[in-house]
């Protein structure tokens, strides 16, 4: 378990790891407004801060899971986001495929239908940003 002397060593951390797996253009795109500032002091503190930083599950694991669970409850902005967190933590594209049809066996095939479409457009988005 990771643990931090402070409360604003814990951020720090979880700053860092949000950028490393969501990457600066998305970072830096949401979350100036004051309003959506506390949003985003929120899950930096609580996601990213306390769980993404533990050394319990790779990145890749959790970004897995992350797919898995966005899909099952049909976050689709979500799920595009950490698609594209997924390619970055080395999740492939085969290795999304496989989680969204475990995740339409499970959570139904209109999820992994809409799953796939949300995936496809963060790929190509993905995919150009990377050249």
């Amino acid at each position: 378990m990771t643990k931090f002397q402070t409360v604003q060593q814990r951020q720090e951390a979880g700053a860092r790891v949000r950028e490393e797996v969501l990457g600066t253009p998305h970072v830096k795109s949401g979350g100036a407004d004051p309003f959506m500032q506390h949003f985003t002091e929120f899950t930096v503190d609580h996601c990213w801060g306390a769980v993404w930083v533990r050394p319990g599950l790779p990145r890749k694991t959790r970004s897995m899971l992350n797919l898995a669970m966005l899909s099952a409850m049909a976050r689709w902005h979500e799920l595009e986001v950490h698609v594209k967190g997924a390619l970055t933590n080395g999740v492939t594209e085969d290795e999304i495929a496989e989680v969204l049809l475990q995740a339409g066996v499970y959570a139904g095939v209109p999820i992994a239908a809409e799953g796939f479409r949300t995936a496809f457009k963060a790929i190509q988005e993905w995919r150009k940003s990377k050249g």
